[in-house]
């Protein structure tokens, strides 16, 4: 008598996975798990919407810890800008309230909060060393807080991203640590191929040599179907065959091979044509490449912490290493395994496949033997996590090494001057595209509020008028742009030469609005800013994909925004 057996239900998705579901599809559960381990510290001040918006798309996809720290209790005017507060809780800790309504977005994440004056909290360093990344938001005291968090931070190796919000203008910097390392860049697939075609191992070589035996004689389905890239190989031997072994080199070498290539085609056939040949012609200029390294792989191999390694060196400097042992020994990096569609029948498209997975694993295997060589020479305890090595193989081509700088604000703006960021600096205020008007008028305010004791938003309607101090701006922020685009100018030298009227009009606009809304805010600016920092942040966190470099400013007026690199 036969028995029933019930087959083994399909373990499903988990809660986390359905919760975050298009997110891991983004950066997948590597970018997850570091993004669950962040702990991330605001420095709150001024209006203070555009740093809990920031933290607000940090919660929602579950960032690990948030601190705020805000010295402020809520007032009626934080009710009209910041959603996050609630009119029962107007003469409470501001850092408190919008931590509690923070909170509701994701119960996962677990948030504190600090009232606490921020030139009080930063005064104490050990306040900064369990932060994984710091957000700074404008207006703050230069000398107090942002020259002392970002001088910390940049020996600390802790990223630091300092926010604007003023207006309809909006921006934020970016201080990156010295050497800031990105394997999982995500580049376009299309680049990421490597076919191997200019080095062919023996196994590909023998499956090629397998499927063009007597390719004359074959009929048409099978002579439609040979995949493109061993036609390519086919023809590729033909021509070391005929050229002493050399590949076709130049474009006029590369045409001569694309019609070698064509000929081969058969036009006789029920579809007067065929897909593969067409595939293969099309790829000829794209794959018969050398195996040259990019920029970005050379700069990381060429780097002090990739060639002097020591025990606590990080994992990826002793991946680098191992990888760059390989690349010297073979002259290609190690082969990723991927294959794109292509014309072919599916026997030979999986065995096809299957010999390159072969040999994506035999490269890996051999990078991962130096690494562990590597941790026994330094008596490292721990070993890097094979998929770790496995990830930084098959992105290697477009690893990234970002240096970062410190935040400009933090350097006295005489010290901004050398002669080539001058000539950048006065090279985008001409340009009419550029917001570099809007970024100086927004230095000019950080200059006024390092000077002035009292808020810009605070008036004194006993002693003074809005539009008396508003004036007073004005003025001090036009004397501090005239002043930086003279130092500008004679630091540039010959190269300094440029329609001064025109530039002068751009940052005058931007300080009339940038004074007109001295600290408040506008929701909607600063929300959509929050947007774009938080989006930044994630980067960082996660280490994926490839960050601005190394400021974005934001014009809510025209709609625009505009990244320089200062």
């Amino acid at each position: 008598m036969a028995t029933s057996v019930t087959p083994p239900s399909l373990q499903g998705p988990t809660a986390k996975e359905k919760k975050y579901d298009r997110q891991l599809r983004l950066w997948a559960a590597s970018g997850q798990k570091a993004l669950e381990g962040a702990h991330v510290l605001l420095l709150n001040s001024g209006a203070g919407v555009v740093g809990v918006e920031t933290l607000k798309n940090l919660v929602l996809p579950g960032v690990g810890q948030f601190t705020i720290v805000d010295e402020r209790s809520v007032e009626e005017n934080d009710l009209g800008v910041n959603f996050f507060l609630a009119e029962e809780g107007l003469g409470l800790s501001r850092a408190k309230e919008c931590c509690k309504y923070l909170l509701e977005l994701n119960p996962e994440v677990q948030g504190h909060a600090v009232q606490q004056s921020i030139e009080d909290f930063v005064s104490v360093q050990d306040n900064l060393q369990k932060f994984t990344l710091i957000l700074i938001v404008s207006p703050t005291n230069l000398s107090a807080v942002l020259n002392k968090v970002c001088r910390y931070a940049w020996e600390a190796s802790i990223p630091v991203f300092y926010i604007h919000s003023n207006g309809f203008y909006s921006q934020f910097s970016v201080q990156l640590p010295q050497e800031f390392p990105i394997v999982d860049t995500h580049p376009d697939p299309v680049s990421t191929q490597d076919l191997r075609l200019l080095n062919p191992w023996p196994q590909l070589l023998q499956f090629m040599k397998a499927k063009t035996k007597d390719i004359s004689s074959l009929n048409d389905h099978e002579h439609g179907h040979i995949p493109y890239l061993i036609l390519l190989l086919y023809y590729l031997e033909e021509w070391k065959a005929e050229k002493n072994g050399k590949y076709p080199e130049n474009y006029k070498e590369k045409s001569e091979f694309r019609s070698i290539v064509k000929s081969g085609e058969r036009s006789d056939n029920s579809d007067g044509g065929e897909e593969n040949f067409g595939e293969a012609v099309a790829a000829v200029l794209k794959s018969l490449n050398p195996p040259l390294i990019s920029s970005g792989l050379r700069a990381v191999f060429e780097a002090e912490k990739c060639q002097s390694l020591t025990a606590k060196s990080a994992d990826f400097w002793i991946i680098a290493h191992a990888l760059h042992g390989f690349y010297e020994k073979h002259k290609v990096l190690p082969l990723p395994g991927a294959l794109p569609d292509m014309k072919a029948q599916s026997v030979d498209y999986i065995q096809l496949q299957n010999i390159y997975k072969s040999k994506a694993r035999e490269d890996l295997a051999e990078v991962s033997i130096h690494v562990r060589e590597l941790e026994k020479r330094f008596g490292r305890e721990t070993t890097i996590d094979e998929k770790e090595i496995e990830a930084f193989c098959k992105g290697a081509a477009f690893v990234k090494l970002i240096n970062g700088n410190l935040l400009r604000g933090v350097e006295d703006p005489k010290t901004m001057t050398s002669e080539t960021r001058a000539s950048y600096f006065l090279r985008e205020l001409e340009n009419e595209e550029s917001l570099m008007a809007v970024y100086l008028a927004l230095l000019a305010l950080d200059d006024y509020i390092d000077k002035t004791p009292a808020p810009v938003a605070t008036i004194d309607t006993t002693t003074d008028t809005e539009e008396s101090q508003q004036r007073k701006l004005k003025w001090s922020m036009t004397q501090y742009t005239d002043n930086m685009i003279e130092e500008l100018k004679k630091s540039a030298g010959s190269e300094g030469s440029i329609d001064t009227e025109m530039a002068q009009e751009r940052i005058n606009r931007a300080i009339m609005e940038v004074a007109r809304a001295g600290s408040s805010e506008l929701h909607n600016i600063s929300a959509l800013t929050g947007g774009m920092v938080a989006q930044e942040v994630i980067k960082v966190l996660t280490r994926q994909y490839v960050p601005i470099d190394n400021t974005c400013v934001f014009d809510g007026i025209t709609s625009r925004s505009s990244i320089l690199k200062l």
